[in-house]
C-alpha cells in the first residue's frame, strides 16, 4: 500500500480550483462590470495568493493515524479518456518524463475532502491523500488506482482534489471510491486536468449529491464559493487555451478591417445593434477599428467546452472543421466564379456522378474524415465530391415544383415556425411611408375574393381563420436598397398569402414583392399568382424562388442561428458563472448546454464571419448577421420562446383547457406543432418533477442566491440589451422556475432539432430552398435584353436567379454535415446522468420521462401512417420525423439531441 498523509487545513482558508463544468459554454468580455458577478470574482492578485496557499498546503506536515484510531480502507479508480492524437500529441521529452512518472506510480495526486467541518475545532478536517498509479487501459480509457486509510471520524466524503503530475493535461472522466460502508461513491468529472507545471492550483470535483446553496455541507461552503469566483475570472487579459473562465463580450470579432476595409463589420451588442452576448476571448483590438477584436485561427472557449479532442466526442467539430477548412477551399478552386447551372440536369450530376476536386494533396484525408461526401479516386489520386440523394428528391423528383408542397413545408418543413395567421385586413406595413413608400399591400380584397370567392369573402376568411401569411416585408425592407448595391444578389420585401383548404392543407394564393423608393424612383411592388398562361406561370415560379430565398435566410439566420445557438450562449455562460457544479439546477441544465460553445466558435470563425459561408451564399450578403440583430431587436422575447406561447403569438393556436396540451391548434394537421407539443409536455413534466423535489416551497426559490444571481445575469448581462423589457418572467416560485427551465431545454433540444436536422433533406436539392435570389424580377424596370431573355429562355432565367454552381455546392456540403448525427449522439431522455442514479425520486422521474419519449416515437409513427393527415402522409411525401426523439447515426431526418451539438 502506498503511504498516505493527512494535510492539516491552513489557518488561512484553503483555496481550490473550481469543480469542472463538463462541456458547458464559456464567457466573453462584458462591456462594463456588473454587480451580480462581483461577489465572488477573483482578481489576478488573489489568484496568485490562492496558488501559493494551495502549493503550501500540498507540502504541509504529514499527519498519521494514532494507534487508537480506526481506519477504513478505500480504493479509488480514476478513469482517463484517451484524446484525439493519442500518442502523437505526447511524443518528445515531455512524453518520456510522463512515462517515468507513470512508472514511479505518481501520475495523479488524489486528496479526499471531508464534507463537514471538525465539530470540535470548527476547522476543515485534514485531507486524505494518495498517489494514483496506472493499472490498465482499453481502446478508449486509461485507469489509475490508489488506496486510502480514512479515519473513523472523517465523515462523508464531499469532494476530491486532483493534481496532474504529468507535463501534459489529461481528460478525467470520473473517480470511483470503493470500500465505504455506504457503498461506492462515483464522482463525475468529465474535465481537462491541467499539469501542475502549468498551474499549481489543484482541481476539485464534488460528490454526485446535489445541494442548494443553503444546504451546502459546512466543509464545502468555501470551496463552492471560490470555485465560482475562479470560473468568473476578473474580466481582464487574453484568454489562453487552458483557461476555464466564463465571461461576456459583444460580437465584435466577425469582421476583419485590418485585412480589408470591405471586411469591416459593425459590433453586434449595444444600443445601435442589440444582440445576445458571446464568450469573451480578450484578444487585442484591430488597428483600424478600436471597437473590433482581432481574429485568430483558433477561437477561445473555456477548456471543458473544447470537446473535439475527446475521442468519444470528436465527430461534430472535426467534421465541420474539415468541411469549412479543407473541402470548401477545394470546391472554390474547382468551381470558380459565379456561373449558373446551365440546365436542371446539371444539378442532378452532383448526386449521380459528382465533381472531381482539383487538389489531390488532401485526397485520402478528406475521404476518410467525410466519406459520405468525398470519395477517393484510386487512379487519379484525386477526390470526387458526390452528394447522397436526399429522401425528399428520391421520393418525388418534382415535389419542389408543386405549390401544394410549397404550402406543406410551411407546416412540416425545416422552417415551420414562421407561418402566421392573418388577423387584420387589409394587410399593411408598420414602416414609415415617408421612407419606404405606401404602407398598404397590393394584395387587395378584390384579388383574394377572385380566388376564394366560391368559398367565402375576405372578411369571412379572416373571421373563420382561413388566411395565413409568410410576412418578411417589414423585416427585409430596411435592408433592400443596401443589399442591392452588392454584386450578385438582390432583395425584396415579401408577403406570401395562403388559404386553408377543407383538407387541412395550405394553398398559396399570392406573392407580393416590394422594393422601396431608390434613386428618385418610387416604391415598386407587384403581386404574383398562379396563372394559366405561360408568362404568368414562369413569373410565379420566379416570385416563389425569391420568397424561398427569403425563407431560407430567415430560417438560417433567425429560426436557427439566432433563436438556438446565439441566444443559448448567455444561458451557458451564466450557468457556469452563477450555479455551482453541485447545484441541482446546474446538473439539470448540464446535458442541454454542453457541446454548443465550440460549435458557436466554429460558426464565428468561418460561417457567420465577414466573407464567410452565410455572407457568400445567402441573399442579404454582408448584411446577413446584421439582419439577425434587427430580428433580435424587433422579434425576440424570452417569454415567446416557449412553444405554446410561440404558437399563440403567431395565431396558430388558442388556449383551451379542454384540449390536449391546453391548446387548440387552428390548423389541426400542423406536424411541427403536433409533435412539438408532445416533446414540450414531456420536458415540462420531467422538469416539474425535478424542480418540486428540490424546491417544495417558494421560499427556497427566493432565498437561493445562486439561482437568483443566475436569472438576473441572464436578463441583465447575457441578454442585457433587453434588460428593461417588461416581459421577462419573474423567478419567485417553483412554477416560475419550471417555465424558465422548460423553455431553455426546449430551445436547446426540440426547437433546434426541428430547424436543423432536416436541412439536407429539404435544402440539398436547392431549387426547393434556394438560399439566394441573384437577379431581380423581369417585370421590375426591365431593359429589352432582359425582357427578351426571360421570354425566350425562362428556364435559364430561373437558373440564373438560383445560387451559382459554387454557392450551391458549398451550401449543400454545409447542410450535409449540419444535418448529421454523430455516432455517439446523446438524445433527450436516453441516458440518465450519474448525479441522479442514487436518488430514487429523481431516477424514477427520469425513467418516466424516458418512457414517455418512447411512447412519443410510436405516436409519431402512427401519425405518419395516417393518410387522413395530408401534411404528413401522402404520395411521395417524406414523413415528418424531425421531432422523433431517437435516431441512428448519420443524416436521418429524425432524432432530438439533448443539446445544440452541431
Amino acid at each position: 500500500m502506498l503511504k498516505h498523509s493527512f494535510h492539516n487545513s491552513h489557518s488561512t482558508p484553503q483555496t481550490l480550483v473550481p469543480t469542472h463544468k463538463p462541456f458547458l459554454c464559456g464567457g466573453g468580455n462584458a462591456a462594463a462590470p456588473f454587480a451580480v458577478a462581483q461577489k465572488y470574482s477573483v482578481s489576478t492578485e488573489k489568484l496568485k495568493k490562492i496558488r501559493l496557499r494551495r502549493t503550501a498546503t500540498s507540502n504541509g506536515v504529514k499527519a498519521a493515524l494514532t494507534a487508537t484510531e480506526k481506519a477504513t480502507d478505500v480504493k479509488a479508480v480514476v478513469t482517463v479518456l484517451r484524446t484525439v492524437g493519442g500518442v502523437l500529441t505526447h511524443l518528445g521529452w515531455d512524453r518520456g518524463l510522463d512515462d517515468i512518472t507513470d512508472l514511479l506510480g505518481k501520475t495523479l495526486l488524489i486528496e479526499l475532502v471531508a464534507a463537514e467541518l471538525d465539530p470540535k475545532s470548527g476547522q476543515e478536517k485534514p485531507t486524505v491523500t494518495g498517489y494514483a498509479r496506472r493499472t490498465g487501459s482499453d481502446e478508449n480509457e486509461i485507469y489509475y488506482e490508489t488506496s486510502f486509510e480514512i479515519p473513523e471520524d472523517f465523515g462523508m466524503i464531499g469532494a476530491v482534489l486532483v493534481e496532474n503530475e504529468h507535463r501534459k493535461e489529461m481528460f478525467v472522466k470520473n473517480i470511483v471510491l470503493d470500500g465505504l460502508s455506504s457503498g461506492p461513491v462515483d464522482i463525475t468529472c468529465n474535465s481537462w486536468i491541467h499539469a501542475k507545471f502549468d498551474n499549481p492550483i489543484k482541481r476539485i470535483f464534488f460528490s454526485n449529491k446535489s445541494y442548494l446553496p443553503s444546504q451546502t455541507p459546512s466543509g464545502l461552503k468555501r470551496y463552492r464559493d471560490e470555485e465560482l469566483g475562479i470560473l468568473r475570472g476578473d474580466g481582464t487579459g487574453e484568454r489562453k487555451t487552458s483557461d476555464r473562465i466564463y465571461d461576456y463580450d459583444v460580437y465584435n470579432d466577425l469582421g476583419d478591417p485590418d485585412e480589408d476595409e470591405d471586411l469591416a463589420r459593425p459590433v453586434l451588442g449595444g444600443p445601435e445593434h442589440p444582440y445576445p452576448r458571446r464568450c469573451r476571448t480578450g484578444r487585442p483590438r484591430t488597428e483600424k477599428d478600436p471597437l473590433s477584436e482581432t481574429r485568430t485561427s483558433n477561437v477561445y472557449v473555456p477548456r471543458d467546452e473544447a470537446f473535439s479532442e475527446v475521442k468519444q466526442a470528436t465527430f461534430s467539430a472535426k467534421t465541420v472543421y474539415s468541411v469549412l477548412h479543407a473541402l470548401i477551399p477545394q470546391v472554390q478552386s474547382t468551381i470558380a466564379g459565379d456561373k449558373p447551372f446551365p440546365h436542371f440536369t446539371a444539378i442532378d450530376v452532383l448526386f449521380n456522378e459528382g465533381v472531381e476536386l482539383a487538389d489531390a494533396n488532401t485526397g485520402t484525408g478528406l475521404a476518410s474524415i467525410i466519406p459520405r461526401l468525398v470519395k477517393a479516386i484510386s487512379d487519379t489520386g484525386n477526390n470526387i465530391l458526390r452528394f447522397e440523394t436526399p429522401e425528399f428528391l428520391d421520393r418525388d423528383k418534382f415535389a419542389w415544383f408543386r405549390d401544394a408542397e410549397f404550402g406543406r413545408q410551411t407546416l412540416a418543413g425545416v422552417n415551420p415556425c414562421a407561418i402566421k395567421l392573418v388577423t387584420e385586413w387589409p394587410l399593411k406595413s408598420k414602416l414609415d411611408p415617408e421612407v419606404y413608400g405606401p404602407a398598404e399591400s397590393a394584395i387587395t380584397k378584390e384579388l383574394v375574393e377572385e380566388e376564394i370567392g366560391g368559398f367565402m369573402t375576405v372578411e369571412e376568411a379572416v373571421k373563420q381563420k382561413k388566411l395565413f401569411i409568410l410576412d418578411y416585408h417589414d423585416l427585409l425592407m430596411p435592408c433592400v436598397n443596401k443589399v442591392r448595391e452588392l454584386k450578385g444578389t438582390t432583395l425584396y420585401g415579401s408577403r406570401t398569402l395562403f388559404f386553408l383548404m377543407p383538407s387541412g392543407t395550405l394553398r398559396p394564393l399570392f406573392i407580393e414583392l416590394t422594393r422601396p423608393p431608390v434613386d428618385g424612383k418610387p416604391q415598386w411592388k407587384q403581386v404574383f399568382q398562379q396563372c394559366w398562361d405561360a408568362t404568368g406561370v414562369w413569373l410565379w415560379r420566379l416570385a416563389k424562388a425569391h420568397v424561398l430565398a427569403h425563407d431560407s435566410g430567415y430560417h438560417q439566420l433567425i429560426s436557427h442561428w439566432l433563436r438556438t445557438h446565439c441566444c443559448t450562449e448567455p444561458y451557458i455562460i451564466a450557468t457556469n458563472r452563477q450555479l455551482s457544479a453541485m447545484h441541482p439546477i446546474y446538473r439539470l441544465l448540464h446535458p442541454h448546454l454542453r457541446y454548443t460553445m465550440e460549435i458557436n466558435a466554429l460558426a464565428r470563425e468561418a460561417l457567420i464571419n465577414a466573407n464567410g459561408i452565410i455572407e457568400k451564399a445567402f441573399s442579404p450578403g454582408k448584411y446577413a448577421i446584421e439582419l439577425s440583430s434587427i430580428a433580435y431587436d424587433q422579434l425576440w422575447r424570452f417569454d415567446l420562446e416557449a412553444l405554446p406561447a410561440d404558437l399563440i403569438n403567431r395565431g396558430m393556436a388558442v388556449e383551451d383547457p379542454t384540449a390536449p396540451h391546453g391548446l387548440k391548434l387552428i390548423i389541426e394537421d400542423y406536424p411541427y406543432a403536433n409533435d412539438g407539443l408532445l416533446i414540450w409536455d414531456a420536458i415540462k413534466e420531467w422538469v416539474t418533477d425535478y424542480v418540486t423535489h428540490y424546491y417544495p416551497e417558494a421560499s427556497l426559490v427566493q432565498s437561493d442566491n445562486e439561482l437568483q444571481a443566475w436569472w438576473t445575469e441572464i436578463r441583465t448581462v447575457g441578454h442585457g440589451d433587453k434588460k428593461d423589457e417588461p416581459w421577462w418572467p419573474e423567478l419567485k416560485t417553483p412554477d416560475d422556475l419550471i417555465g424558465i427551465l422548460t423553455t431553455i431545454i426546449w430551445i436547446a433540444s426540440g426547437h433546434h432539432a426541428a430547424v436543423n436536422f432536416g436541412q439536407f433533406d429539404f435544402g440539398a436539392y436547392f431549387p426547393n430552398r434556394p438560399t439566394i435570389a441573384r437577379t431581380p424580377m423581369p417585370t421590375e424596370d426591365p431593359n429589352e435584353e432582359e425582357k427578351n431573355e426571360f421570354l425566350e429562355r425562362p428556364e435559364q432565367f430561373l437558373l440564373n436567379c438560383f445560387p451559382s454552381q459554387s454557392q450551391a455546392t458549398i451550401v449543400m456540403a454545409i447542410l450535409d454535415v449540419l444535418s448529421t448525427h454523430s455516432p455517439d449522439e446523446e438524445y433527450i431522455g436516453e441516458q440518465i446522468q450519474s448525479y441522479w442514479e442514487k436518488d430514487k425520486i429523481i431516477k424514477s422521474a427520469f425513467e418516466r420521462f424516458t418512457g414517455r419519449l418512447k411512447e412519443i416515437e410510436g405516436i409519431i409513427d402512427a401519425r405518419n401512417a395516417d393518410t387522413e393527415l395530408k401534411n404528413r402522409a401522402g404520395a411521395g411525401l417524406v414523413p415528418y420525423e424531425l421531432l422523433k426523439p431517437f435516431s441512428e447515426a448519420g443524416v436521418t431526418g429524425k432524432g432530438v439531441p439533448n443539446s445544440i451539438s452541431i
